[in-house]
């Protein structure tokens, strides 16, 4: 499985390690994602780090689609079925987002390809719902399981 996060807060006057945490997850401005791949060393940094990210489980259909719109190689150029079959092993996007779905691949598989997907705030009425409190309160921050699709559906 694969998980996506997303950064929520900014780091200002958070703690070193904090910051460091999530520089080393390339999380380094707010409405930034990455996608990780679902192990122990991942879980300890989404941990150290849960006060000022989200994320959750994500499926196919959210990874091609956020390969499609948001995805970016060098030079800001758009990733698109030819540079990914140009660029890796895999012959579209489709089959790219398939293979990191099911922690086959990561987006490092594409060479040149950025690792960070810039998204645009959240769509709609509720926005975040609050940056300062958990998800299971209403907030923003912290685990949402499959609810990190519906989230990254109104930021792409």
């Amino acid at each position: 499985m694969t998980w996506l996060v997303i950064r929520v807060r900014s780091d200002v006057g958070v703690e070193r390690s904090i910051k460091e945490t999530m520089h080393m997850l390339n999380l380094t401005r707010v409405n930034h994602a990455v996608l990780i791949p679902e192990n122990d060393q991942y879980r300890g940094m989404l941990q150290k780090a849960k006060d000022y990210i989200t994320w959750g489980e994500v499926s196919e259909d959210t990874i091609n689609t956020l390969l499609s719109e948001r995805g970016r190689m060098s030079g800001d150029k758009p990733v698109t079925d030819e540079v990914v079959a140009d660029n890796s092993e895999f012959s579209n996007i489709g089959a790219l987002a398939k293979a990191i779905a099911s922690g086959d691949a990561t987006v490092k598989n594409v060479e040149g390809m950025k690792r960070v997907f810039r998204l645009h705030p959240p769509r709609g009425a509720k926005g975040w719902g609050g940056i300062k409190r958990s998800f299971r309160v209403g907030g923003a921050l912290g685990p949402r399981g499959d609810e990190i699709e519906a989230l990254a559906a109104r930021m792409i």
